[in-house]
């Protein structure tokens, strides 16, 4: 049988180094992988370059690393809401790419499928077209996108099996979709690990052989995600 299961959060990041390029599943504070963030603060990990749609916050997902100057450059397309992001950028210290959140997605999406590149029209006539080979495909201008390549692509998600099928909650399917596969290994975390056979296949979103590490995460915080009730006459 077919295992992808790992004891721990400290067995999945094995081999994870300083200067590589991780790709970090979410979108805002919504399906990130908390425990694996939290556990690479916690290691000498730096000069990281790091794919994802934001930045977090200040004291939440990747906004830790950020404070632990363990990041050397962000590729996203949101960067609000982080006042330290904002110092680092400013002084000099972050190295930025602000990218169109579709072309961002589309990005991951083509190293998840294996496509070199692809063409779109936006960000043309901007910055982000600068040194990009631009094409016109019906009356249109379009640029040159090239693929992600990435060492770790990092995900979460909300049940998995040991096979390492994926299942997603809700808006969680975000960018932890497109990502899971287009990193050189994919690490999953999920809220509920389950043994193989347990999934309906019918329900999984992300197939096993696009994730080489799978495991139960301790707890998540979930900030984003909050229910209020009536208060009750």
């Amino acid at each position: 049988m077919i295992t992808k299961k790992v004891n721990n959060v400290q067995d999945a990041i094995q081999g994870i180094e300083s200067g590589m390029t991780i790709m970090f599943g979410g979108f805002g504070l919504c399906g990130i992988p908390e425990n694996t963030i939290a556990a690479l603060v916690k290691t000498t990990i730096s000069d990281l370059t790091c794919i994802s749609n934001n930045a977090g916050v200040d004291d939440f997902g990747l906004g830790l690393l950020l404070q632990k100057k363990q990041i050397k450059k962000m590729i996203s397309s949101y960067v609000g809401e982080n006042a330290e992001f904002e110092r680092q950028m400013l002084s000099g210290e972050l190295e930025v790419e602000l990218t169109p959140q579709g072309t961002l997605a589309e990005r991951c999406r083509a190293a998840q499928a294996g496509i070199p590149a692809f063409f779109t029209p936006a960000g043309y006539g901007t910055e982000v077209a600068e040194g990009k080979e631009a094409r016109e495909f019906n009356g249109k201008m379009h640029i040159m996108e090239e693929a992600f390549k990435a060492d770790f692509a990092i995900v979460k998600a909300w049940k998995g099996d040991e096979a390492g099928n994926l299942i997603f909650k809700g808006t969680a399917r975000n960018f932890n979709a497109c990502m899971a596969g287009a990193g050189k290994i994919t690490i999953a975390e999920v809220e509920e690990l389950v043994p193989v056979g347990t999934l309906d296949p019918n329900q999984i979103h992300i197939p096993g052989i696009m994730v080489q590490r799978i495991f139960q995460g301790e707890k998540f915080e979930k900030r984003i995600e909050q229910r209020t009730v009536r208060v009750k006459n």
